[in-house]
């Protein structure tokens, strides 16, 4: 996975939510605790952090900063935000050489980081889509992706279902509900 994959998936986020910023976007985003509104700025977070991760390279720790969105912007606001985020990342991931390696619970490739900035977007714009009841789902290819480079111990099976099921959104015949997860997203060299 790489920047065009990131870019790919802010472009579906933004097709599948943009038409819905009219909308309110006070109510819970799925199944979360936080409000639609709230999570689209939690997209915006991660995909921030992720690419200062990447642009500083930090060998231990998460970099001490933090993206503050203003509690009475709009969502096409949000969007906007969460559009400016996806690009630095992308950038950032554009110019990473193979063998850049930057903290995320352990030394983490610019593929990985690719990977936890398509799943951030994808995930929680599902969650986002149904606070106004979209019937939307992530595309099975970009699910199978972050699948093979996040999940690697996944059962088989629907990618998307599989992804919303590894990340406990969702059920699967015969597995229990998973109420915790974590993704493998650093790799020893």
């Amino acid at each position: 996975m790489g920047h065009r994959d990131v870019d790919a998936a802010v472009a579906e986020a933004l097709r599948v939510l943009g038409p819905h910023a009219a909308e309110d976007w006070t109510v819970r985003a799925g199944p979360l605790e936080w409000s639609c509104l709230e999570t689209a700025a939690h997209i915006a977070h991660g995909l921030l952090a992720y690419a200062g991760q990447v642009a500083a390279r930090p060998a231990g720790a998460y970099l001490p900063f933090d993206l503050t969105v203003r509690p009475d912007a709009p969502p096409a606001d949000v969007l906007q935000v969460l559009t400016a985020c996806g690009r630095l990342l992308s950038g950032v991931l554009a110019t990473a050489g193979p063998d850049l390696r930057a903290w995320h619970w352990g030394p983490c490739d610019a593929e990985g980081f690719a990977a936890m900035g398509v799943a951030e977007t994808l995930l929680h714009a599902h969650d986002i889509a149904r606070g106004p009841s979209v019937d939307w789902l992530p595309p099975a290819p970009m699910s199978r992706a972050v699948l093979d480079r996040l999940f690697p111990d996944a059962p088989p099976g629907d990618p998307t279902r599989v992804l919303l099921w590894c990340t406990g959104r969702g059920e699967l015949d015969g597995l229990p509900r998973r109420t915790s997860w974590t993704w493998e997203a650093a790799r020893a060299d």
